[in-house]
């Protein structure tokens, strides 16, 4: 044999060993930029060592996956995070470990590979997965900057048992990144009032006039002795109860300036406010005696609506202690003059320990002279108030019980009166007087049925708000929304940590947002990066917050929905973070950890709770994300919208 020859032997065995062909080695050619060149002249894992005849080549399986979540639409898979995970199987008969090779390119119009992604920075350019066993799959994680939300991305894989390349590459897998919302930078200014109050219309538990009315009965005085009797009928509110009130000219101010807005017939409650617009209206009947057909002597009717403010602090009270005030507005619609005259009184009870009320006042509505109470039969439509102070004087809390009715008497026999129960507060009018809640000024009062919804504020804190909005509508029972509130963590708490201290949302932080837990790098336009949880250390609902009743608790921050921030083309989106799961949220989490602006986080619930709502532990609260809330689903992107 010649030394040429020999020479070219050689050469080619060291071309084999080194993973190249002869042609490619003395051609120069670049294999990383032909999507078709065999995995062999690739030799990302090593250069092949033994005859094909010597060892059977591995496969790679024939349906490459990207994610997370690993979801596909259109023949293209769904991906939510830049730091893509790529899986494939890889199988070898011989029994051997594998490794397999993932190569991404963009592709073009037609979908076909186009230009190769430098996925590290090497003379590969692609990744190189670990060793798995024969009929496992292999994965790796495309490390942070390499691809970008809204390309279609192309890949394809090959496996190397540490001997063979297989001969060809896998089935292209198309996929696609987009995150789960976009935002934009924060706006320079915002008109979202976070704290902002809608009055909610109740339905009352123990309505007591109400339950009198719908069934047609009436209260009755005992028969004088001529058989004689007053009577109140109680009606349903109509809006001709409305008829004679809310004049600009009134010198009695009402309780709740709202509520002459609202329609006869509904009660509503804010956390300060009730306005009782369904008390409904009551016939004052005289009976002459005798014949029970016979026609009443005389009759009165009369309309009602009721007023109750609960002062949130002392200042707003006009007094050093916790206070509330209530107002009844009575309107007489008819008066027969044969009654002569009528009386009504109001009675306004308190079940308190330390409570103390003033007696019921009555002032015309119009002018603010004393009244009494009493109308002529000329006095047809001149409304008069009732009204009433109460001041708590304890410490701590307390829970007050409201009882209302009214006493009925006319001039033509003074010794005949009629009593009528207005009912009592029931659960939606309980006044609770407290001197505990933080951030307010103490005492004070609020009517804790009502639940406020606090905003977060997402024109100034869109990265906080988007990330709140998609855990809300992943998680099971979508928490702070529907008939699933969050429950504030408050200063009455029986809750205790391992010192035996009351338990704090620093405690709950710790347990999701440790300080040895790794935050995520954020791009430099988002800022300092931060550990955000949610629901809030602030709740019961906290992954943190330790308690049997919490379906939501937790050991540590790694079993909740793992995210973050990071740039979405032009503007910014939240994106699962692959560094603990690589599949992404599900709908099993009980909670997330992100990784998300300091600002935005450490901003978002400054206002939370309101000194107005004076909030204790396991008041209940709803959570709103207005700049997200037109979306209906987190399956697709939600895209940010200015709320003005």
């Amino acid at each position: 044999m010649s030394t040429f020859v020999r020479r070219a032997a050689v050469g080619a065995v060291l071309a084999l060993l080194l993973g190249s062909s002869p042609a490619l080695a003395a051609s120069g050619s670049d294999v990383s930029a032909d999507p078709n060149a065999a995995p062999s002249r690739l030799a990302a894992s090593g250069p092949e060592t033994r005859a094909a005849a010597a060892n059977s080549r591995p496969v790679s399986g024939q349906n490459p996956q990207a994610g997370p979540e690993f979801k596909q639409a259109s023949g293209i898979w769904s991906v939510t995070s830049p730091e893509t995970v790529l899986r494939n199987t890889v199988s070898d008969a011989d029994g051997d470990k594998s490794t397999e090779t993932f190569e991404v390119w963009t592709t073009d119009a037609n979908g076909k590979a186009k230009d190769k992604v430098k996925l590290v920075d090497d003379q590969y350019g692609v990744l190189v997965s670990p060793a798995v066993a024969s009929g496992k799959t292999a994965e790796v994680t495309v490390p942070a900057g390499k691809l970008k939300p809204g390309v279609t991305y192309t890949f394809h894989t090959s496996a190397f048992d540490g001997h063979l390349y297989e001969t060809e590459w896998s089935p292209w897998a198309k996929f696609r990144i987009a995150a789960y919302t976009t935002f934009p930078a924060p706006q320079a200014s915002s008109s979202i009032d976070p704290v902002a109050e809608s009055p909610q219309e109740i339905f009352r538990s123990d309505p007591g006039a109400l339950a009198i009315r719908k069934s047609g009965g009436k209260n009755c005085s005992k028969p004088d002795d001529q058989g004689r009797q007053v009577c109140l009928k109680f009606h349903p509110a109509s809006q001709k109860s409305q008829k004679s009130l809310f004049s600009a000219k009134a010198s009695v101010p009402d309780l709740v300036s709202w509520c002459s807005a609202k329609p006869s017939g509904h009660d509503y409650i804010t956390r300060n406010d009730a306005c009782l617009n369904d008390v409904g209206s009551a016939e004052l009947i005289f009976t002459s005696g005798g014949d029970k057909d016979k026609p009443p002597f005389g009759m009165a009717t009369f309309n009602f609506q009721q007023r109750l403010k609960a002062y949130p602090n002392k200042t707003a009270g006009g007094s050093d202690f916790a206070e509330f005030d209530q107002q009844l507005f009575v309107t007489p619609t008819s008066i027969d003059p044969q009654l002569l005259g009528v009386r009504l009184t109001w009675n306004a009870g308190t079940v308190c320990d330390h409570c103390t009320s003033t007696q019921v006042a009555w002032k015309d509505y119009l002018t603010g002279a004393s009244a009494g109470g009493y109308w002529l039969d000329s006095e047809v439509d001149k409304t008069q108030v009732a009204s009433t102070t109460t001041k708590w004087t304890g410490t701590g809390k307390e829970t007050i019980d409201l009882t209302w009715n009214m006493t009925a008497a006319v001039d033509v026999d003074l010794d005949l009166s009629a009593k009528a129960n207005f009912g009592t507060s029931g659960n939606e009018l309980k006044v609770r007087c407290d001197d505990l809640s933080t951030g307010s000024q103490t005492p004070g009062c609020v009517l804790p049925y009502y639940t406020p919804t606090y905003t977060v504020d997402t024109n100034l804190y869109p990265a906080a708000g988007a990330y709140y909005w998609f855990m809300q509508h992943r998680m099971t029972g979508a928490p702070g929304t529907g008939d699933a509130p969050l429950h504030y963590l408050g200063p009455d708490t029986t809750k205790t940590n391992s010192k035996g201290d009351k338990w704090t949302r620093a405690d709950s932080r710790a347990v999701v947002c440790p300080k040895t837990w790794t935050r995520h790098p954020l791009d430099a336009a988002l800022g300092e990066p931060t550990c955000d949880e949610f629901s809030m250390a602030s709740t019961h609902e906290s992954g943190g917050y330790p308690d049997a009743g919490n379906k939501y608790q937790v050991a540590d921050g790694n079993e909740c929905a793992q995210l973050y921030a990071a740039p979405s083309g032009s503007s910014f989106g939240i994106f699962a973070d692959t560094r603990t799961d690589k599949s992404g949220p599900s709908t099993a989490e009980k909670c997330g950890r992100a990784t998300i602006p300091g600002t935005q986080n450490e901003q978002a619930f400054t206002d939370l709770p309101a000194p107005s709502w004076r909030m204790l532990d396991g008041d209940a609260f709803y959570l709103s994300n207005p700049g997200f809330e037109h979306c209906t689903s987190t399956s697709s992107t939600c895209a940010w919208k200015k709320i003005s």
